[in-house]
């Protein structure tokens, strides 16, 4: 009897002594530099929910959702959050890449200039200065806009330049307003400026379209399925925790990179961005569940409006998946 305890305990020994089994190390890339819309990522890391999943989760700031792009076709990142029509483009060129989620299922694009100037409606653009960057995601749309609203290029001004060269453009008064994203350019506005900013979105007069989701190299996806679908369990959590503490889910972003922003607007950018979460069919059910309508008619417009080569409309369901997502309650 006492060889049998000794045994058990030299083999118990021999158990706890053992190494646990190592977490995978993921790397997001970001669309850009981090601001409030990012905050679920920093939030879930924080509040170790990626290491739940037995996850490492490295997060790196972007230049770009195309540089992004590229980065996770090229496997130098294996996850990245980027613009999803920016990522369709690549793929219909041959990118070898898929969304695995879509979290921004409302468009964030505005046209937008200072509160006090009451510019609150399409009609109120005619005869002002509108800066724009050319070939960026929103000028392409920009002429459905314009089409859906009865406005015609003639009805106002047009400055151009590249993303501070526009910001600066309507802090310093040369134009009134400006094409940007709802949750990021109307706070760096208000960053330099303490001013308000009012958005005209894009989405309150017909344009349905997605905006940003998490993609990965299909190979990836295909070589490591249970990574993705505990990853993507993890981001779901993520964006459903900061979801409930908004302010809290900001300072993780400081907490993390305490240059990144000022905490005021960094919440209320994210609380810009929830509402961009779901679609009126998507209302109640849990982050990133896309529908097939919504994709297809972002397809739609991409390829009318946005310079997507028109074979993409053959087969929408090629750029996404839902099959990595975590089923209700689990």
């Amino acid at each position: 009897m006492k060889r049998l305890i000794g045994a058990a305990s030299v083999a118990l020994m021999a158990f706890a002594a053992m190494p646990a089994q190592a977490a995978d190390k993921v790397v997001l890339m970001l669309n850009w530099y981090v601001y409030g819309e990012h905050a679920p990522f920093y939030y879930g890391k924080a509040k170790g929910i990626y290491a739940a999943e037995g996850i490492e989760l490295e997060i790196q700031e972007g230049r770009g959702s195309a540089a992004t792009t590229q980065a996770v076709a090229a496997k130098t990142a294996d996850f990245g959050y980027v613009d999803v029509p920016t990522m369709m483009r690549a793929a219909i060129k041959g990118a070898p890449v898929v969304a695995t989620g879509v979290l921004l299922q409302t468009s964030p694009m505005s046209a937008m200039g200072f509160a006090d100037k009451n510019i609150r409606k399409p009609e109120d653009i005619k005869g002002k200065t509108v800066a724009i960057t050319p070939a960026d995601s929103m000028t392409q749309i920009w002429p459905l806009f314009l089409k859906k609203t009865g406005l015609k290029e003639s009805d106002f001004k047009t400055v151009a330049g590249d993303g501070q060269t526009k910001l600066n453009a309507v802090i310093n008064g040369q134009a009134d307003l400006l094409l940007g994203y709802v949750m990021d350019q109307s706070m760096k506005i208000k960053d330099a400026t303490g001013k308000d900013v009012y958005p005209i979105k894009f989405a309150d007069y017909g344009i349905n379209m997605v905006s940003s989701g998490i993609i990965a190299n299909a190979d990836y996806v295909k070589a490591n399925a249970d990574l993705v679908r505990r990853f993507m369990s993890a981001t779901t959590k993520a964006v459903e925790a900061a979801e409930k503490e908004p302010k809290a889910a900001a300072q993780s972003i400081l907490d993390a990179n305490p240059k990144g922003g000022k905490i005021d607007t960094l919440t209320q950018g994210f609380e810009l961005t929830i509402p961009l979460y779901r679609t009126a069919e998507t209302k109640g059910k849990r982050p990133f569940q896309v529908t097939d309508q919504n994709m297809t008619e972002t397809v739609n417009l991409l390829v009318e409006y946005g310079g997507l080569d028109a074979k993409a409309k053959e087969n929408p369901k090629a750029f996404y998946t839902n099959d990595y997502l975590p089923k209700s309650g689990s």
